[in-house]
């Protein structure tokens, strides 16, 4: 099916009958994986890697000598080959027009810092930038803010080991997406290093990085729309393949949240397994550890007439899309609002039952707008616009709809 630059159309099907999904591996664990094994040399076997268009851009860099890194929209990839460039060779990074519109100051002033020379190439604070590596380490303590976004945390803390003095790292304020900066100091010891984090201190010293086997599990941002297919539906069985109950993913989170919407997991040899139970009338959540989740969490609370209180969505304005924005205009398409008040955000769903002939989403170049509107099939025929942005994270998803039972068609 090519469906580049089209819009897709979904019939209604408001059940799902027993179905097995394969993931797509996490892009999360993956991209840092890629970062770990270059700085070990390149020796690795990583298996299960992602397949998404955001993985693919990471490796594809990685294994290129080319004096300038087009990232595409890959945040991720953007964050963390600026700071691994920083420790390796001169490279200019970037990216899409709304990859330059999203800040990296507060990285590129910490590689200064250090002694990386960094040069904007157009706006102060954004890329195109120029990063030249760290001839000699100018400080071996930085402060970085924790509230912003965890990448910039990780991508310094991935390349600290290979600083001659190691690195200390402050960090100052609120922290938010701990689960991120854990998961980096879990890849990162499966490579080798050994680090220390204790309250707002990362202490990483001088290590080498060691060549390893290394599989990547299956992303839990991607079980969080089957767990949305089952909560919208009338009757859904839905088993996701090898998804684990112990996971190194702040996104495994989403089970414990779905347990209120209406989704009960039962954890098999085989993976999770996701059937309907009661859901709540009234739901509070804060995603300051798992922002990624908060577009789906927000549609099926507006689509099944569940009250949501949602806290931690700060970082959502400078993701893919103003995420916050992205969504108010396409819930208000069925009646639905998201309404804001002191940093806390309300979900208020719509008086009345979803019901159209057809609903049709825009999706703003935003992977997640599209994967979280589509669930609402079960309930209404869908149109999703631009569907080829799935390609960053979950290539497969619409395969993975037509699996378990949804008839697609291009407009």
């Amino acid at each position: 099916m090519s469906i580049e630059n089209h819009t897709l159309h979904i019939e209604k099907k408001s059940t799902i009958a027993s179905t097995v999904i394969e993931l797509p591996a996490s892009k999360s664990i993956a991209n840092r994986a890629l970062i770990l094994d270059a700085l070990a040399g390149g020796k690795s076997h990583i298996s299960n890697l992602s397949e998404a268009r955001d993985t693919e851009t990471m490796k594809r860099l990685l294994g290129s000598d080319i004096p300038e890194w087009d990232v595409l929209d890959a945040g991720t990839t953007m964050r963390f080959l600026t700071a691994y460039a920083a420790v390796t060779s001169t490279k200019t990074l970037t990216g899409t027009k709304r990859m330059q519109e999203r800040p990296i100051k507060i990285l590129t002033d910490s590689l200064k810092e250090l002694g990386a020379g960094i040069e904007y190439l157009s706006k102060d604070g954004y890329p195109p930038v120029k990063v030249t590596p760290i001839n000699k380490q100018l400080t071996d303590k930085i402060a970085i803010r924790g509230d912003v976004s965890s990448q910039y945390i990780s991508a310094i803390m991935m390349i600290a080991a290979s600083l001659p003095n190691g690195l200390e790292i402050e960090l100052t304020g609120h922290i938010g997406s701990k689960p991120y900066i854990s998961m980096t100091l879990a890849v990162m010891k499966a490579f080798g290093i050994e680090a220390e984090w204790q309250d707002h201190t990362i202490k990483v010293p001088h290590q080498k990085y060691q060549p390893t086997e290394y599989r990547v599990e299956p992303d839990w941002s991607a079980a969080s729309y089957w767990y949305s297919f089952v909560a919208l539906s009338n009757d859904a069985q839905v088993t996701l393949k090898d998804l684990k109950d112990n996971s190194i993913q702040g996104d495994r989170q989403i089970a414990d949240y779905m347990a209120h919407l209406g989704v009960k997991t039962l954890f098999t040899t085989e993976g999770a397994h996701l059937s309907k139970c009661e859901h709540q009338s009234e739901v509070a959540f804060d995603f300051t550890d798992c922002p990624d989740m908060a577009q789906t969490v927000a549609v099926i609370c507006a689509a099944k007439g569940i009250v949501c209180e949602m806290t931690g969505l700060e970082s959502l304005r400078i993701k893919e899309t103003d995420r916050i924005l992205a969504l108010q205009n396409e819930l208000a398409k069925f009646g639905a609002e998201l309404r804001e008040k002191d940093n806390t955000w309300t979900i208020v769903p719509a008086l009345h039952e979803v019901n159209a002939e057809v609903l049709e989403f825009d999706t703003y170049h935003d992977h997640r707008m599209a994967m979280a509107f589509a669930p609402l099939s079960t309930m209404v025929p869908v149109n999703i616009k631009d569907p080829e942005v799935v390609n960053k994270s979950y290539p497969r998803f619409w395969e993975d709809m037509e699996k378990a039972g949804f008839k697609i068609s291009e407009l």
